[in-house]
């Protein structure tokens, strides 16, 4: 028998970003309810996002007269997951999206969310929406905090509140922000910062409590009902990286920095079963006068080529495709894709800044840092990149073919409803199958398509990176951690990018990370309380 000197507690959540609002519902059940966070700050890798919620069917989309179509969606789902392991997950995250919203908009420290048109991922697949299925948290006067808005992450790691300003925030820190709020305004919620989780306590088969290191000392604590693992993947172990994920070592994930798989390691020391290691939500990153590759959402000017000078994608794809594409054929193929040269000119750069504010020059330390590399001729572009110079050549004439002819013939660029609404060409609301309006910003009949011709040119660095790994311990559509053999281990559940993705390898549309998180740490609670009876 394992002897746990701390104070016990019907439930303990591992990580403050999705799980804190799950941490929410234990807590307004009447479960007394433990956050343990590993850095001085709560939000996770959550807090650097816009907070999107992938949730179909939801009541701020049937308030913004959208179809209820989640059958639709079910069949969507099942089509680009071909994955029918995985269809209990999807079945299970489909009907929680739609219970957890209706719950959280009854406490105002949520209440209202609202929809934001992002088309789903997969444009063409049936059942997907060019209205999208993603909501959105409203912005938050961070002052409604009080004494704890200093523990709100901000939207960057080398951020710091400037409380003089009375900021307001949005996206992930809002939503953060209202989670811990309304987490600390029911009564039964604790939160430890600074307390890293080390192991699982087991009595009798069944997870009873965590062992950690809070503030430099050790300390165990008990969990009477249930452990819900929620913080994270293991995005910055280096180790885990080189061992599923070669040649990424963490150096160039967009994820929190304290998420280096303690959860993941801490479940399969109990006996659980994992998946999807060798996965994440891969983005192309932009790097930055400091050497950071940071999330890029893709461009609508010049081209991305590889080591032979060559395009390889439609760069305006969705993020976690083209991530993923830069990784199959880095993998697939002799030609180099890690780094991928981003070229453009002038023209571009006068219509789209790049950098900093619209209509201003790039700031200096772009060019002095040599993260933007400028050049008079495509052969010195050739130069500074090492691509053959003949190669480079022909693929910019081709793509200058392209877009006087407006259509790239090649990769479909500027054709997909997310090309045309993510880039801001036309108004949301108009027919994605209708031409390109004209536009005053350019001559030419495709917008996403512009020659580049006009000297210099410039070249910036493109590579892989991430929002987080996607792969973890195996769960059931309870959120129960699984062994090997389907069982489950009792008191023990994980959510988001600490259990393996309902979405297998692909990324259905904006929000699913976050959507995952909350939705599993949301029938963790369920299963919980329901037990609890």
């Amino acid at each position: 028998m394992v002897s746990i000197n701390e104070d016990a507690y019907d439930v303990i959540v591992v990580g403050s970003g999705g799980g804190l609002v799950g941490a929410f519902v234990a807590a307004s059940r009447g479960l007394r309810t433990l956050v343990v966070e590993k850095s001085p700050l709560v939000g996770g890798t959550m807090a650097y996002s816009g907070a999107g919620l992938w949730f179909p069917g939801s009541a701020p989309l049937r308030r913004a007269g959208l179809a209820d179509d989640v059958e639709q969606v079910r069949a969507y789902l099942r089509e680009i997951v071909a994955d029918p392991s995985r269809e209990a997950l999807q079945d299970a995250y489909l009907g929680a999206g739609v219970e957890l919203i209706d719950e959280l908009e009854r406490s105002p420290w949520f209440a209202p969310f609202v929809h934001g048109p992002v088309p789903d991922y997969f444009t063409t697949v049936p059942g997907a929406s060019p209205t999208g299925h993603t909501i959105f948290p409203m912005p938050l006067e961070i002052a409604e905090l009080k004494e704890n808005a200093a523990l709100v992450r901000c939207s960057l790691p080398t951020e710091r509140w400037n409380f003089d300003e009375g900021p307001v925030v949005s996206g992930g820190r809002a939503l953060a922000g209202r989670a811990l709020g309304a987490f600390l305004e029911t009564g039964n919620g604790t939160l430890k910062l600074n307390t890293a989780l080390e192991n699982l306590i087991v009595e009798d088969g069944r997870v009873v409590g965590i062992e950690a290191v809070s503030d430099g000392e050790r300390v165990r604590l008990r969990a009477t009902r249930g452990v819900i693992l929620a913080a994270g993947g293991f995005e910055h172990d280096r180790g885990l990286r080189e061992e599923h994920q070669a040649p990424l070592t963490g150096e160039w994930s967009n994820g929190v920095a304290t998420n280096t798989g303690d959860a993941l390691r801490a479940g399969i020391a109990v006996g659980a079963d994992v998946d999807l290691l060798d996965e994440a939500w891969f983005v192309a990153g932009l790097v930055q006068p400091d050497g950071r590759p940071v999330f890029h959402t893709g461009t609508r000017g010049g081209i991305w080529v590889n080591g032979a000078g060559e395009r390889f994608v439609n760069e305006t794809r969705p993020y976690d495709q083209v991530g993923h594409e830069i990784m199959r054929l880095h993998h697939a193929t002799d030609v180099s894709h890690i780094p991928a040269h981003w070229i453009f000119d002038q023209r571009q750069l006068d219509r789209d800044s790049f950098g900093g504010p619209p209509d201003e020059p790039p700031r200096p330390e772009w060019l002095e840092s040599g993260a933007l590399r400028k050049a008079d001729t495509l052969e010195e572009v050739a130069r500074l990149t090492g691509v053959p110079y003949e190669a480079l050549k022909r693929t910019v004439e081709e793509f200058n073919g392209y877009a006087r002819a407006g259509v790239d013939e090649r990769f479909h660029r500027g054709e997909s409803v997310w090309d045309r609404m993510f880039h801001h060409i036309v108004p949301f609301a108009a027919d994605p199958r209708q031409n390109f309006p004209a536009k005053p910003e350019t001559e030419f009949p495709n917008p996403l398509l512009t020659p580049i011709e006009t000297a210099p040119y410039y070249v910036a660095t493109i590579l892989p990176s991430d929002i987080g790994t996607k792969g973890g311990l195996r769960i059931d559509e309870h959120a129960r951690v699984l062994r090997p053999d389907g069982r489950p281990i009792p008191g023990l559940y994980a959510s988001g990018n600490t259990a393996a993705a309902m979405s297998g390898r692909v990324y259905p549309g904006a929000g699913t990370p976050i959507g995952s998180s909350i939705a599993f740490a949301y029938l963790a609670v369920r299963d919980i309380a329901g037990a609890a009876g």
